[in-house]
């Protein structure tokens, strides 16, 4: 028996960065199943084998990425609390962007109606899980001042800062990234004492 499961999951993936790709060239409405089936060289049946809907694409996109913060929740959970803790959680999840990622971010800037009207439909937040990990973080702060919160949720989210920052400059995803971790260390660093 042949094992297609590899095979399976690596075109789940690529539709994936297919249509998000093309989400943000020519927009989400704009983009059909039959377009992202042919600029991945299927046919639309198979296509449906992996995704019923372009919604089911998007969706399966921050099913992921809330998969990613429940796994760096759970490392954060088996940690024993240090002075260094916090620091460490905000850098892995800085750490876990992809140019694929950076794509996520830059459509979810361009499209908030469509990502607002997928959490409507489901009734979940998109940004839940991450919501879960700033709260987590926040309960490390050893007073948990108001600008030591504000300087948390400012680290998890330096990433978007940092899409949002180079998105009218000819800078490499690359550079995007660096910044983003640098910019994430420095605000962790401004907490000071954080355990």
């Amino acid at each position: 028996m042949i094992d297609t499961t590899h095979r399976s999951t690596g075109t789940r993936q690529r539709a994936q960065q297919v249509a998000l790709a093309l989400f943000t060239e020519q927009g989400y409405e704009s983009t059909s199943l039959r377009q992202i089936a042919d600029e991945l060289g299927i046919n639309k049946a198979s296509l449906y084998h992996h995704f019923a809907s372009k919604e089911a694409i998007l969706r399966s996109l921050f099913e992921d990425r809330g998969t990613e913060v429940a796994d760096l929740l759970t490392w954060l959970r088996e940690q024993p609390r240090g002075p260094r803790l916090l620091e460490q959680t905000v850098l892995r999840w800085v750490d876990t962007f992809t140019t694929e990622k950076l794509a996520g971010i830059r459509f979810t800037t361009a499209n908030p109606l469509v990502v607002r009207g997928l959490a409507d439909a489901s009734g979940d937040r998109v940004g839940a899980p991450l919501q879960e990990l700033a709260d987590e973080l926040v309960a490390l702060l050893p007073d948990g001042g108001q600008e030591q919160v504000v300087l948390v949720r400012m680290a998890i989210l330096s990433v978007n800062a940092a899409v949002q920052a180079a998105a009218q400059a000819d800078v490499s995803d690359a550079a995007v990234v660096a910044a983003a971790h640098r910019a994430a260390r420095a605000l962790v660093g401004e907490i000071g004492g954080a355990r």
